[in-house]
């Protein structure tokens, strides 16, 4: 999960043959960062592409606090004749932020353990790299 920027708030670490929307608990329970603006002043979107079309993935979304915005199926090529396009290029530009550390580009790590930890560590650098820009 990564904010408006890029940045990641919340990683977690799955099997390839597990579906999308069977990680969103984990990945939900995983921010830990508290949002310094009042409780009335908060509007938090969580942007989504189809693969969390699913009733309970949205009712997980609403119970976080969250405004889901899920595209359903379909309706992505639909927008693709308008104006509005996906936001999902912020996770793909964390995505290419996290293939430019050569270590954790290809998993040869032997334990889960080790693996989340050099995650984790990338994670940290490339928050750190952002908020030095800022």
């Amino acid at each position: 999960m990564v904010d408006a920027r890029g940045v990641p708030l919340s990683l977690v670490v799955t099997g390839a043959n597990l579906h999308d929307c069977k990680g969103l608990q984990p990945v939900l329970a995983g921010v830990r960062i508290r949002d310094p603006r009042p409780a009335k002043a908060k509007h938090d979107h969580l942007c989504a592409d189809r693969g969390y079309d699913y009733p309970f993935a949205r009712q997980l979304v609403v119970a976080r606090g969250y405004t889901p915005h899920i595209r359903a199926r379909g309706e992505e090529q639909k927008a693709r004749r308008g104006r509005r396009r996906a936001r999902r290029w912020v996770v793909e530009a964390c995505h290419s932020w996290l293939n430019r550390f050569r270590k954790i580009l290809v998993r040869f790590e032997k334990t889960l353990a080790g693996a989340l930890g050099l995650l984790e560590l990338a994670c940290a650098i490339i928050c750190w790299r952002q908020v030095a820009d800022v």
